[in-house]
């Protein structure tokens, strides 16, 4: 069975004083969480420090929302997986449709940074999804394929085991739109099934696949009751502590 996984995408907002304030409110919300579900916080980098010692002890995991493919060295502007993991770190964000937009992160160049995470003993949550313009076009099963394909491409079933897959349209992204349950579940099931057909029954039977794509507390608990979706990526709703909480406790 996969686990369920609820994780909060903060993107580029709060700073120390405000993070501190969202971390010992969601400490305080999330002090039961049900059973058999993990809640994942991801700040910007500049509150991963305070995040990792306030979250000491409790049980909410701490993820970042991206890094490099090296350990050190010249690269100004990067953060490597041995820095996440100084910190805190179980978990980090890789090709999220912002990266690929903003920045023009390719698949082979997730697929890279995924087996730098696992080679560093981070649980990496690579993302996919299409366009807008793909889904009118009816091209979304390709653009998937080839998303998934390329970003998982090398990978050990081992490694896929602890690898969480998430889909998220990029047209349901802080648009307040969202995929239907049945629309969702449809591309979930693609995903497994890729998964099965690269890695085999056992692995694509464990692995986690989050749905992401303006989650909210009406929404989540209908999504989450799919076959195929095992958990959130969540994005606006994760910075009120109040409605992250809700959509976890949906998760039961």
């Amino acid at each position: 069975m996969p686990q369920t996984i609820i994780a909060g995408n903060w993107k580029m907002n709060k700073d120390l004083r405000e993070s501190e304030d969202l971390l010992i409110a969601l400490k305080s919300a999330l002090a039961t969480i049900p059973s058999g579900t993990t809640v994942v916080v991801c700040p910007p980098f500049t509150s991963l420090a305070l995040a990792g010692s306030l979250l000491n002890g409790s049980a909410i995991a701490l993820g970042a929302q991206n890094m490099y493919v090296e350990d050190e060295g010249a690269f100004t502007g990067e953060v490597s997986p041995r820095m996440l993991l100084a910190v805190g770190c179980r978990y980090v964000i890789l090709g999220h449709s912002e990266r690929r937009q903003y920045f023009h992160e390719t698949d082979e160049f997730i697929n890279r940074k995924a087996k730098k995470a696992h080679a560093a003993g981070l649980i990496p949550i690579i993302c996919v999804g299409e366009t807008l313009q793909e889904r009118e076009k009816n091209i979304t099963p390709l653009v998937i394929t080839t998303q998934v394909r390329g970003c998982l491409q090398g990978l050990t079933p081992a490694q896929m085991k602890r690898t969480v897959i998430a889909y998220e349209p990029v047209w349901a992204i802080g648009t307040g739109k969202n995929a239907t349950p049945q629309q969702a579940q449809e591309v979930h099931a693609l995903i497994r099934s890729l998964v099965k057909e690269m890695f085999g029954t056992d692995v694509a039977d464990a692995v986690t696949i989050q749905y992401g794509g303006s989650v909210k507390p009406e929404n989540a608990a209908e999504l989450l009751r799919q076959k195929d979706i095992n958990g959130a990526l969540v994005g606006g709703a994760c910075l009120k502590a109040d409605s992250f909480s809700a959509i976890v406790r949906a998760s039961a």
